[in-house]
């Protein structure tokens, strides 16, 4: 028979409460909630266990153990909520755990849920509460400041410079950097540096190009550093993003795809031709190849890494979370990267090592070329996820060919493309020769400035012949623009657009703009011919230019005349309060 204390240390395996940078988690018998950051009524009561985020929006976890011959009966219940009614006063939602070694009782903010029989990791109870999803607001409202901050106040004009100056420092934060308010510049920026040498020292051993990580940071000059209130509300924007994106409640949201296209809403399109993919279209990308857990997912134009870490979260959700065996298998060997822009590169780095990767499987190197190709037949790749550079001159189609011909046989490849790309160029049209074109999904037409798009699903090194392909145009994404923050899902829309289309996408059916499309005839999706339409105005004016014609006028000289005459030979009287004009005859 279990003692208390056995089974509580038992409890604190199996939920995994340990510190981490973003909340207090532990057991024990002698630490009070006052010693935990609590005041008033209740702050000297000693819970056996606690999580506790730094970010008071996300859930609590309050524990209460008994020896295992102990009956879970109403005095160790009221016992329980008294704990949890301490944690209200902080936290808005707050799970309870009563908990002998063999029986449990699960509180969801006071209320019995019934269906608990087990002890799960903590994971599982955050995500009982899956409409607290992260801030979405907060971070573009967090990183607007920082992004308008170092510009104005310390002077780093170029915005990549911004980006991985900030991402650094969340980088920092993530691996213990000590960023408090008061510090000087030098000492702040010393801190950093210190800690990326430092935390990422085994990833180096196994990616040397990692180092460039540390060269971009260093070498980035401000042209002001004295500004203290400046340098302090920096710091203190860094340590929120850092508490959403280190959360364990974590549902799939990629908080640095936010924190990356807020960016780049001031940028639009890098000097080496890359557009950021939204966080919703990664999202529907993941699902529409059928992404699982067991994956090697490539992308080898990965930009600042979206589709990586999408593919990263969604997979360690489906691996049962984020303390799993199986989830430190995904990030060390399942997502691999290519970039060629070196800045670019640095901030792929800063992304995966913010949600500690493990080894970071990210290369700096032209995805056209024979070297990349080599790099990317040695990974085992089943799944592609990609955004390459729409223009020519960038090598679209050429990434999107040493891709195809260096995976294996009959992987899935989904790319983010302009409409007529394939159309356009002859090296689309010979992709088809070796490989099959399946599905081509036309994206709403607001998703990319300057440009349509659509997503081709190519099934690798399988000749596409006469298979017909199937279109579709998703017109609409829920999204609205907010004034100074772009398209933002503020309606929460997506998600049942997104699940709409992709039962429509695998049932190839329940749309009207479905479309079959002959290979021969057509490489992209058909938008309807508007129908031809004449109005009554329309016949007249036909009708008058011809009569005009057949006795010689000149139209213009006449239009010219007659509005002479309408303004120039008018009657204007005054009848009363009113003026009233009489056009001569």
């Amino acid at each position: 028979m279990r003692t208390e204390d056995q089974v509580r240390d038992d409890a604190k395996k199996i939920l995994g409460f340990q510190d981490t940078e973003s909340a207090k988690s532990d057991v024990g018998q002698l630490t009070s909630f006052k010693t935990l950051g609590f005041k008033g009524e209740g702050a000297n009561y000693r819970p056996d266990g606690w999580y506790l985020p730094n970010e008071t929006s996300f859930p609590a976890i309050i524990l209460e153990v008994k020896k295992e011959d102990c009956d879970l009966k109403q005095p160790q219940i009221n016992e329980l909520l008294k704990n949890c009614d301490v944690a209200q006063s902080k936290y808005k939602d707050v799970i309870g755990i009563l908990y002998n070694g063999i029986d449990i009782l699960v509180y969801k903010n006071g209320e019995l849920l019934p269906d608990e029989k087990e002890l799960h990791n903590k994971e599982h109870y955050l995500g009982l509460f899956a409409q607290n999803t992260i801030d979405k607001q907060k971070i573009y409202i967090l990183t607007k400041r920082i992004n308008d901050s170092l510009h104005f106040n310390f002077g780093i004009k170029n915005l990549n410079h911004r980006m991985i100056f900030t991402a650094c420092a969340l980088v920092a934060k993530r691996y213990g950097a000590k960023l408090d308010a008061g510090m000087t510049y030098n000492t702040f920026r010393n801190s950093i540096i210190d800690t990326l040498s430092k935390s990422y020292a085994d990833a180096i051993q196994q990616n040397n190009k990692l180092n460039l990580l540390l060269d971009v940071y260093a070498s980035i000059k401000m042209n002001s550093t004295d500004d203290q209130e400046a340098i302090d509300d920096f710091i203190k924007c860094v340590t929120e993003i850092s508490d959403n994106i280190n959360s364990d409640f974590w549902q799939g949201e990629d908080v640095m795809a936010i924190f990356f296209n807020e960016f780049n809403r001031y940028k639009g399109k890098s000097d080496q031709g890359q557009v950021f993919t939204p966080d919703h279209i990664t999202s529907l990308m993941y699902r529409l190849i059928n992404i699982d857990k067991d994956d090697i997912v490539l992308d080898a134009a990965c930009g600042s890494g979206a589709f990586l870490v999408k593919a990263m979260c969604n997979m360690i959700k489906d691996a049962g979370g984020n303390n799993t065996n199986k989830a430190k298998d995904i990030k060390q060997k399942q997502l691999y990267g290519i970039e060629k822009d070196p800045e670019i590169y640095a901030l792929a780095c800063a992304n995966m090592l913010i949600h500690k990767d493990g080894k970071t499987n990210l290369e700096n190197l032209d995805s056209r070329k024979e070297e990349a190709g080599k790099w990317i037949a040695s990974k085992g790749i089943t799944k592609v996820l990609m955004n390459p550079p729409f223009e020519h001159k960038y090598g679209c189609i050429e990434i999107v060919s040493n891709v195809l011909e260096h995976v294996k046989p009959n992987t899935l490849c989904a790319f983010i493309m302009p409409d007529k790309k394939l159309e356009k160029e002859s090296g689309g049209k010979k992709l088809l020769k070796k490989h099959t074109l399946l599905k081509i999904i036309k994206l709403p037409e607001k998703i990319f400035t300057g440009t349509t798009t659509s997503v081709f699903i190519f099934q690798a090194q399988k000749p596409q012949n006469d298979k017909e392909i199937f279109a579709c145009y998703i017109a609409d994404d829920g999204l609205e623009t907010v004034k100074n923050q772009g398209r933002q899902d503020i309606r929460d829309r997506w998600q049942a657009i997104e699940d709409e289309w992709i039962e429509i996408i695998k049932k190839q059916q329940g749309s009207d703009t479905i479309q079959w499309l002959k290979p021969s005839e057509h490489l992209s999706y058909q938008m309807p011919e508007k129908p031809f339409e004449i109005y009554e105005e329309d016949f007249v004016k036909t009708m008058m230019d011809y009569e005009m014609f057949k006795l010689g006028i000149d139209v213009k000289e006449f239009n010219e005349q007659l509005l002479q005459q309408i303004l120039y030979s008018s009657e204007i009287s005054d009848n009363g309060s009113t003026t009233q004009i009489s056009l001569s005859k």
